[in-house]
């Protein structure tokens, strides 16, 4: 593995120097609430610091909202929706969101830099990520386009299909793909006719408040409100408000649960994309060299953290040898350090609280008997010391049930099963919880068609790996979620639908 100290350009003083002067352009000036279209202190006045994850050091103190402000929040978008955003053409709320686009690509360079010194991502990752949601924004203003509703004629009646917004609704951002999911439920929400009060990530605030920066001459006052605090403070009130009408989540199946708990008791929709164990597998005919490029991309992107990512891998024992050797080299190929550095393949993690999680599961693997094909820790570099950093990690040996294996570490850690027989491997391949997604590495069509259809989860991929388009709905089965996103379907998810009968006798 390259690391960091390989390069002078990544020594730490060159390092906390660059974050310094990248903070400096990119922190926005407001870093408080947004309701109303007016920038807000928290009720208790209490703020948090949110911190960049390469340096250790604090980005900026953020307002820490708590159910007050939720309620002030929600009770601007109603204002909002009741006075003017009901009553929005679809021609008006697509110029909206077209704009937001465009705005979004002009200030990329500046957001994909903003979201690098928050979430650590590396700087190519985050600009791919703001074309990602320039494109959500574009997407929607186009499906705002198609006609939705039904008519229906018989002896005597007429009827009439409608779908209507749901009014006010709540949104919860992971700090994964902080602007990039807030665009999944931005975009179709406004598109629907909804206003929105969203809460991003507290490990990841600043994108999206620098976004209102930008946009909030388009989006009118109250459509958008933005509460920061923590999970259990702001999140929580949003997802136990009576007049919030709708809940949108992505994060952990444990929160999601929960969610779903306090939606019950007010009897809220809700819509839930949450946690992934996605299985690769390869296939005897595959390309060795060409199976390492895509499991690598699977499970290292984003330094692990996505819900879809290939943490396991299901390779058949007639080129396990070469893939596993070619994606050892592979692992301790990368460059591990500073994410802004254009040679970076592998920023830090968004925390230590995550670095912390991520070594418990590989400390319970080395207890289990797994055997490190590489990584298995922190990089040792001086220079990185103070930042959120994990190695590529490679495990093999342990047993299915393992909780390593069957619980979702959110890093960068692939866990290696060789197979032989093709209907013990799907087995094993459907044995979690999860649904989320899969993949398939192989030449033979008629192979991928069958193993595509035989895993159990919302999206596959075939010889490919995280791409995703506009139109083709992405969510999970079972423990990974309900209700799909970036996709015209997805409008069904932010409407209600009204039935109308004409007596016509």
């Amino acid at each position: 593995m390259s690391s960091a100290s390989d390069d002078v350009s990544q020594s730490k003083e060159t390092i906390l120097s660059r974050h310094r002067e990248a903070a400096a352009e990119v922190v926005p000036d407001h870093t408080q609430m947004y309701i109303g279209g007016e920038w807000q202190a928290a009720a208790s006045g209490e703020t948090f610091d949110t911190l960049d994850p390469t340096t250790g050091e604090v980005l900026a103190s953020v307002a820490r909202g708590g159910a007050e402000d939720v309620d002030r929040a929600v009770e601007a978008a109603w204002e909002a929706f009741d006075e003017e955003w009901a009553d929005t053409t679809e021609s008006e709320r697509q110029a909206v969101l077209l704009e937001i686009a465009d705005r979004v690509e002009e200030h990329a360079e500046e957001l994909a830099k903003l979201e690098t010194l928050d979430n650590g991502k590396t700087l190519m990752e985050a600009r791919i990520d703001m074309g990602s949601t320039a494109e959500q924004f574009r997407y929607f203003a186009g499906a705002i386009e198609i006609d939705r509703g039904q008519t229906e004629s018989g002896d005597g009646y007429h009827g009439q299909v409608i779908k209507e917004p749901y009014g006010v609704v709540g949104q919860i951002i992971p700090w994964n793909f902080p602007l990039t999911m807030a665009s999944w439920k931005l975009a179709p929400a406004l598109a629907a006719g909804n206003c929105s009060v969203i809460k991003p990530a507290e490990q990841t605030p600043l994108s999206l408040l620098r976004l209102m920066e930008i946009v909030g001459d388009v989006v009118p006052d109250g459509v958008v409100n933005v509460v920061t605090g923590y999970g259990e403070e702001a999140g929580e009130p949003i997802s136990t408000h009576e007049d919030v009408r709708k809940i949108a989540f992505t994060g952990s199946t444990t929160v999601g649960k929960q969610i779903m708990r306090n939606a019950a008791d007010t009897v809220t929709d809700v819509t839930l994309e949450l946690g992934g164990k996605s299985p690769i597998v390869v296939h005897e005919d595959a390309d060795p060299h060409e199976a390492v490029e895509t499991i690598a991309f699977a499970i290292f992107a984003n330094t692990g953290e996505c819900c879809e990512a290939g943490s396991r891998l299901f390779v058949h024992e007639d080129v396990a040898d070469a893939v596993l050797e070619g994606l050892q080299g592979a692992a301790e190929g990368m460059t591990v350090g500073d994410p802004l550095d254009e040679e970076t393949d592998l920023g830090p993690k968004v925390s230590r609280e995550q670095v912390e999680r991520t070594m418990e599961y590989l400390e319970s693997a080395k207890e289990g008997g797994a055997e490190f094909l590489a990584g298995g820790d922190a990089p040792d570099d001086e220079a990185l010391e103070d930042g959120c950093f994990v190695a590529p990690t490679l495990v093999e040996g342990l047993d299915h049930d393992h909780e390593a294996v069957q619980e979702e570490i959110f890093g960068p850690v692939l866990e290696v099963f060789r197979w032989e027989d093709y209907d013990e491997m799907i087995e094993l391949a459907n044995d979690v919880d999860y649904g989320l997604a899969g993949g398939v590495i192989t030449n033979d069509i008629e192979k991928a068609d069958r193993t595509a259809r035989d895993i159990e989860a919302g999206y596959i991929w075939v010889n490919t790996w995280h791409e995703m388009s506009p139109g083709l709905p992405y969510g999970g089965y079972k423990q990974s979620g309900i209700g799909r996103e970036m996709s015209v379907d997805t409008l069904d998810h932010y409407t209600q639908t009204k039935s109308i009968k004409y007596g016509l006798d």
